[in-house]
């Protein structure tokens, strides 16, 4: 069926990711003004331009004459106007922007050019004890190992994620007994505080090629923060989010980066955070992007794909989603709720040419919570059921709900639903304890006094405008 004005393009429906080949990323960060030379940056009006160098650099080095080495040196180093430059590479360190503050006309920017902050290390067999029969057992793995993080935990096993059932904001399987391991699984066992690996039969634990997520975000900004830029850069492997704000961070601006198969969330801003993001490539992580608390976030020209428990999650105060192409196979696909607001307060998410279609086997929702005003415009909902629940506010405009196993919507008696120029090709549609079909349309359109301009309409044509622009999304993807 098509439900968008042209095809998207193959590599932007059919491309997989697998680590470790996240060389393959790079150039999708990588932007296109730089040119052969990306730490030939341009210069910046104010500000100096510090450079780091994990080959070259030394952090005795000032990182304006001769690179530093770490990031860590960079960032101490930067000071309003300046921009921190990355050599292109990976970094088994996290790029913590905690307490730095720009100022309006001077922002403290950090381009990676690229650069891949990855948070895994490798298991080491001399720090893990050996029980036979190919188990293995290492206690103290972190220094405050917790359930938040071990329900986040995964280890990497030739390149590949092993969460073993289990996923942050996700049904979760029990962790297994040591004893009921089969070979390339793993458990924790929470009151030895160890963590257990069982290898196939004849293989020692240095050969093997086992990682874990030894870092908790790639991209951290915590207390205060302003008037901070960060760009080209990817996150990966870390045990919780890719990219993770708190606090009160004002004017925060995020251009072309990714988190790919990190623990919990791909993007997750809270308390009162405020962020804008252009250009964000989300895959493989427990949820695509997560705000919470009082937070204000706006993305553009997104990508998310491989989501685990969920795609998208907004309980915070004021998002937007422009540009957006969501292949959905986590276990939620869209939740949106302001009942853990204030009271007094009322979350609100528009979305305006997004496509959020199911790909997994399923059909699964998009839950529509109290105290949330939600707005979509020239959207595509495909293969995923509609509930607006009491309390609820929705507007849906120029818009489309289909799939190839028909949707259905629901709506609360407590919920407000209005719209136009919408098509709807759905299974049914019930509002309070009515429903309605194709023949009584007319009778829902009365009802809500509005939507005389849509229509239920089996396997809808193409519609220009409608969905997520391809091209857009092949320039963020670049490969």
């Amino acid at each position: 069926m098509v439900i968008a004005a042209k095809d998207y393009p193959a590599h932007v429906l059919s491309w997989e990711f697998a680590m470790p080949r996240i060389a393959r990323l790079l150039p999708l960060l990588l932007c296109p003004a730089l040119g052969a030379s990306p730490l030939l940056a341009e210069p910046s009006a104010v500000g100096r331009q510090l450079q780091v160098n994990p080959q070259t650099g030394l952090d005795t080095h000032d990182g304006i004459t001769q690179p530093v080495k770490t990031i860590a040196r960079g960032v101490r180093l930067a000071q309003p106007g300046d921009t921190l430059n990355l050599a292109p590479g990976t970094y088994h360190e996290s790029l913590d922007l905690s307490l730095k503050m720009g100022e309006a006309d001077k922002p403290i920017t950090v381009d990676g050019h690229g650069a891949v902050l990855d948070g895994s290390e490798p298991v080491l067999a001399a720090d893990w004890e050996s029980l036979g029969q190919g188990l293995y057992r290492k206690t103290k793995i972190l220094p405050n190992m917790g359930p938040a993080i071990a329900g986040r935990w995964f280890f990497l096993w030739d390149g590949k994620m092993n969460h073993m059932g289990r996923t942050s904001k996700g049904p979760s399987a029990p962790f297994k007994k040591p004893e009921e391991l089969q070979p390339k699984e793993w458990t924790y066992i929470a009151a030895e505080d160890a963590f257990y690996l069982k290898l196939p039969e004849g293989q020692d634990l240095g050969s093997a090629n086992i990682r874990y997520p030894a870092r908790s975000n790639g991209v951290v900004m915590a207390g205060r923060g302003a008037h901070l830029v960060v760009k080209n850069v990817t996150s990966t492997h870390v045990w919780n989010d890719g990219f993770n704000v708190h606090g009160a961070q004002r004017s925060l601006k995020f251009e072309n980066i990714a988190s790919i198969e990190c623990g919990d969330d791909g993007f997750s801003a809270h308390e009162d955070a405020q962020c804008e993001i252009n250009g964000f490539v989300s895959i493989g992580n427990s949820t695509g992007l997560c705000d919470v608390g009082e937070s204000v976030t706006h993305y553009r020209n997104v990508f998310i794909k491989d989501c685990i428990g969920h795609d998208l999650f907004f309980i915070g105060l004021d998002h937007s989603l422009e540009n957006a192409l969501v292949e959905s196979s986590a276990s939620s696909a869209l939740s949106f709720d302001g009942g853990r607001l204030p009271e007094g307060k009322t979350a609100s998410l528009r979305v305006k040419n997004l496509h959020l279609r199911r790909t997994a086997d399923g059909i699964k929702e998009i839950r529509l919570g109290s105290r949330g005003k939600f707005e979509a415009d020239r959207c595509t909902f495909e293969g995923l059921n509609v509930t607006a629940t009491p309390g609820a506010s929705v507007r849906l405009q120029s818009s489309i709900v289909t799939g190839t196993r028909k949707p259905n919507i629901a709506i609360w008696s407590t919920a407000t639903w209005t719209g136009g120029s919408n098509v709807y090709d759905l299974n049914s549609l019930k509002m309070d304890k009515t429903t309605f079909n194709a023949a009584t349309f007319g009778d829902f359109q009365k009802l809500v006094s509005s939507e005389e301009s849509s229509r239920w309409e089996t396997s809808p044509a193409a519609h220009e405008g409608i969905g997520a622009d391809p091209a857009v999304l092949a320039k963020i993807r670049r490969e």
